[in-house]
């Protein structure tokens, strides 16, 4: 069972205290992250050749107030944008840019988070220009959804974050793949970043036991090269491969039920991994 009332959960390895939310806070999660998900299928026809990431950037904005609600990047931490584009060997937080152009072959991941009646629905997906890439990358897109997948089904009462990132390093490694180990998904509701911290590596059986109520992204990043990554000295917010080699992302906010989780960003057109038309 959900708490009947919301509660604060403590444990000695959590960032902090960890918000267990209530069946109408469900609720509202669920309201969120089906206009984040509606959101990112809505701009699945226009990734093409010859698009700018500006471009995406204003439809994804347009989209979002046309349904009343709000893009919860835009002035975040000084950000001014409603969805982080990052191409190829951009890990995270790409900027979307006039001057960034898609080519053919090319692959991205398009993060939007929206504000719902106060809720948060935070999502991402890989998306390739032309409808095909290289094999390596191409690999890398399946295998990062795979690892997401890994991780969720090791979400339920009982099981720890431990379990969940192990699930997620043992997949990706055995492929070949780095885990980034710098950005991590993070606890939300209400807020955009809360307790706890989500690492996408581990041992099973260590870190926070899970309980129903939690509610928190899982967003496993994964190079083709070193997990390693460099943040532009410039904008502050692109963070890069170290080697420049190509990188993957995907991502659902995710709650713990009862008897195991429910995802609140699940694609109503099911465009969960590329190819989606």
């Amino acid at each position: 069972m959900l708490p009947t009332q919301r509660q604060l959960y403590d444990h000695p390895e959590s960032s902090g205290p960890i918000t267990l939310h209530t069946a109408e806070d469900f609720e509202g999660m669920r309201a969120a992250g089906r206009l984040a998900a509606e959101t990112l299928d809505m701009i699945t026809e226009y990734v093409v050749e010859g698009v700018s990431t500006a471009e995406l950037d204003k439809r994804i904005q347009d989209y979002v107030e046309g349904a009343g609600a709000v893009s919860a990047t835009i002035g975040y931490r000084g950000y001014q944008h409603a969805s982080c584009i990052s191409l190829n060997e951009v890990v995270c937080h790409g900027i979307p840019s006039d001057q960034t152009i898609l080519e053919d072959r090319d692959i991205l991941n398009i993060d939007v988070t929206v504000i719902v009646d106060g809720w948060h629905g935070d999502t991402s997906r890989m998306y390739v220009v032309g409808g095909s890439s290289f094999p390596t990358r191409e690999k890398l897109i399946r295998v990062t959804y795979e690892c997401l997948w890994k991780g969720i089904h090791a979400v339920k009462p009982g099981a720890t974050l431990g379990d969940v990132g192990a699930a997620i390093q043992k997949h990706g490694e055995k492929a070949g793949f780095s885990i980034v180990r710098q950005f991590v998904g993070h606890g939300l509701g209400e807020q955009f970043h809360m307790a706890p911290n989500i690492f996408h590596f581990g041992k099973q059986g260590k870190g926070v036991e899970l309980v129903p109520g939690m509610i928190f992204t899982i967003e496993p990043m994964l190079n083709v090269g070193t997990y390693k990554v460099d943040i532009d000295e410039e904008d502050g917010w692109t963070a890069r491969t170290r080697d420049r080699k190509s990188s993957a992302q995907f991502e659902h906010s995710v709650g713990v039920t009862a008897d195991g989780f429910e995802i609140f960003t699940g694609s109503p057109k099911g465009f969960e991994q590329p190819p989606y038309l």
